[in-house]
């Protein structure tokens, strides 16, 4: 017995539904298509009925690793989180030199301890080679 004889089992149509949403999502089949198909994949019984369902689609294209590369993931987290330290001691820089000027006087200069302790972090974090958020 040839194999387009054999009896498809669920997994078989399901997959064959997997790949006819793919090819919607490709744009290579149109709604009224793929509703046909895929109701014929669901009562298809053989294997030949469900290799003539996709036959005039082309084989999948492999998938793209999502997974970059980890050092440059890292080294984008790294400036990040300094760019977010840069902007946050711009900020308070400058409440306290309008504070500053709105009094007439110098006042103590405040922002080096949140600066200062949040610099002291992303230094250690960067020091002792760990990422920031990474166990």
């Amino acid at each position: 017995m040839e194999r387009a004889e054999l009896r498809a089992s669920d997994a078989d149509r399901s997959a064959v539904a997997q790949r006819l949403q793919l090819a919607v999502d490709e744009g290579r089949l149109d709604l009224s298509d793929f509703d046909e198909r895929l109701r014929d994949a669901y009562a298809a019984r053989t294997y030949g009925e469900l290799a003539k369902l996709t036959a005039d689609l082309p084989a999948p294209a492999p998938a793209v690793p999502a997974v970059a590369d980890r050092k440059a993931v890292e080294k984008a987290e790294w400036h990040d989180e300094w760019r977010s330290w840069g902007g946050t001691a711009v900020v308070l820089v400058t409440i306290w030199g309008i504070t500053c000027l709105a009094s007439g006087s110098l006042l103590f200069f405040w922002p080096m301890f949140p600066l200062g302790i949040w610099g002291a972090i992303l230094l250690a974090s960067a020091l002792g080679g760990r990422s920031h958020g990474s166990h």
